[in-house]
């Protein structure tokens, strides 16, 4: 039995502590109000803080579970049908070519910068492309995080770490209703991930890095390479278990592996290659397939020029637009090589002798 190591858990909250907490979502005035109401809601989520109730509605896994008897959140089973559905789809010749677009800016006019980012506009560029080669397109706009109400990204915990199989495909870490870390996006960004069968991430550098919704996303992405797609065999979140069913052996399954890709990393001080290279890194890892050397750009808009004019910039940086438009183009060019089977990929049946 390896040694699982404790102590680091942070003390559960008092009750006078956690009440606090839970009000800070109500100090508008317009509540008060309600207050008899709140407190009453704040005794139930009290209750359930204390009892952990993570998933309030499980059923039986079923057939075709390590452990048919087990209770799985209800939740979760929704997500891994939706998963289950989408990969169908995905595999059938028939099914249009669908590509997925992934704006990482943080930034909107819906929210305090007032102005759409650089990036959705390079987005739209190449969502142009994709469409005139025939592609379905689907945007993923991670700016939402931070101009929608009550939608999240939770970060990863990290269960991987602990032992691959405790590391659940599709994650099972949220929704955990007793810390009131609801309302994930991941369940939906993992469906439209899976359904796609080209992606292409456009994203700017902050302080040299991807920014935070775009970090968010990959993080929770781990579980779609080498994560455990039944729970039931760890009986949830039971490190013991996950670490010995790691160690008789893990093959790694990679879930998103075929995909093809394409990036665009823009920005105006440094840092672009970096990201660029990062973000190849970990699809390449995934077993996603680059669409070649045009499919991965990285540029600076506007290098060392003023914040205010940085738009009016990329207005006249047309060899940027027409780059794009390559990238878009040779994402295009291999999704329908995949497809049809003629895209080559001499390393595509190597066994891994070190898998991870």
């Amino acid at each position: 039995m390896i040694k699982i190591r404790k102590g680091q858990a942070p003390a559960v909250l008092s009750r006078d502590a956690f009440r606090e907490r839970f009000m800070q979502s109500f100090v508008d005035p317009a509540f008060r109000a309600e207050d008899e109401a709140l407190a009453r809601l704040a005794a139930l989520a009290w209750d359930a803080y204390q009892e952990g109730r993570k998933a309030p509605h499980t059923r039986k896994a079923g057939k075709g579970f390590a452990d048919p008897d087990y209770d799985l959140s209800t939740e979760w089973l929704d997500t891994r049908a939706r998963l289950k559905k989408a990969q169908a789809e995905w595999k059938k010749p028939a099914t249009p070519s669908r590509v997925l677009l992934v704006c990482g800016s943080a930034r909107n006019d819906g929210t305090c910068p007032g102005e759409i980012s650089k990036t959705w506009r390079l987005l739209n560029t190449a969502k142009t492309t994709l469409e005139g080669a025939g592609m379905h397109t689907d945007v993923l706009d991670l700016s939402l995080l931070t101009s929608s109400y009550q939608l999240h990204i939770h970060p990863c915990k990290g269960c991987v770490s602990t032992a691959m199989p405790l590391c659940h495909w599709p994650c099972s870490c949220y929704p955990n209703h007793s810390l009131g870390q609801t309302s994930d996006w991941m369940a939906e960004i993992y469906e439209r991930w899976t359904a796609a069968h080209g992606v292409v991430l456009l994203t700017p550098v902050y302080w040299y890095q991807s920014p935070s919704p775009l970090k968010l996303m990959m993080d929770r992405l781990v579980c779609a390479d080498g994560g455990n797609p039944d729970p039931t065999s760890t009986h949830g979140k039971k490190p013991e278990e996950a670490k010995a069913l790691e160690m008789k052996g893990w093959d790694y399954p990679k879930h998103l592996a075929g995909r093809a890709y394409g990036l665009v990393v823009h920005g105006d001080v440094a840092g672009i290659e970096g990201t660029r290279r990062g973000l190849s890194d970990w699809l390449d890892w995934m077993g996603l397939i680059d669409a070649g050397n045009q499919a991965r750009l990285d540029r600076y808009i506007g290098y060392y020029e003023p914040y205010a004019t940085s738009h009016d910039t990329l207005d006249a940086d047309k060899a940027v637009l027409a780059e794009v438009r390559n990238v878009a183009s040779a994402v295009a060019g291999a999704v329908k090589a995949l497809r049809a089977g003629t895209l080559a990929q001499p390393d595509k049946d190597l066994p891994q002798p070190r898998p991870k």
